[in-house]
C-alpha cells in the first residue's frame, strides 16, 4: 500500500512539469520598459491626460479632464512612432532620479503661475525610473526642453483622444 501511494504522489509531481524547451528562460520581467507622458492642470481648459507607451507597440491613454475621450483607452502604435517618441524626449531624460523644472526653483526662478505642465517618466523592465518634471512657465531659458516636450505626443497616434487644443 505504501508502495503505491508513492508511485501515486511521484507520477502527480510529474504531471506538473513543464517540458525544457517550453521554461523560461533567466528570470522574467515583472513588466517591461515604458514611457509615462502626463499634463498637468492648468488655469483654463488645459487637456490634463496621460499617455503610457511601449516598445511592443501598446499603449494605454487616460483622460482626464478636458479632452474628447475621458477614462482609459488601449491603442497601438508602430515601432517607429515609439522610437520617434523615445528619441524626441532621450536628450532630457535625467540618468538618475529626478529633474524638475517648477516654479521658484534654480532652473526656473520666475514664471506665470497658470500654465499647464508635463511630467515624464521613463521605466525599464528592472525596475528603476527617472523622472523629468517641467512646468510650462519654465520655458524661458528653457526653450528646447519646452518645445521638445511640448511637441513630443503628436507623435503618437492620440489626437483624436486629446481632441482640440484651446
Amino acid at each position: 500500500m505504501k508502495q503505491g501511494l508513492g508511485l501515486a504522489v511521484v507520477a502527480l509531481a510529474l504531471a506538473g512539469c513543464i517540458p525544457a524547451a517550453r521554461a523560461p528562460q533567466g528570470p522574467m520581467p515583472i513588466e517591461g520598459d515604458s514611457i509615462t507622458y502626463e499634463t498637468g492642470p492648468c488655469f483654463g481648459r488645459c487637456p490634463v491626460y496621460a499617455v503610457t507607451v511601449r516598445p511592443d507597440g501598446t499603449g494605454v491613454f487616460e483622460g482626464k479632464r478636458f479632452t474628447a475621450v475621458t477614462g482609459e483607452r488601449s491603442f497601438t502604435l508602430s515601432r517607429a512612432q515609439y522610437d520617434a517618441f523615445a528619441a524626441r524626449l532621450a536628450p532630457y531624460r535625467p540618468a538618475s532620479g529626478e529633474v524638475r523644472y517648477a516654479h521658484g526653483e534654480p532652473n526656473c526662478p520666475s514664471a506665470p503661475t497658470d500654465m499647464p505642465s508635463i511630467d515624464v517618466r521613463w521605466t525599464r523592465a528592472i525596475g528603476d525610473s527617472q523622472n523629468l518634471y517641467f512646468y510650462l512657465g519654465c520655458r524661458r531659458g528653457n526653450e528646447a526642453v519646452a518645445e521638445a516636450l511640448g511637441g513630443a505626443v503628436e507623435l503618437l497616434p492620440v489626437q483624436a483622444l486629446i481632441g482640440a487644443r484651446p
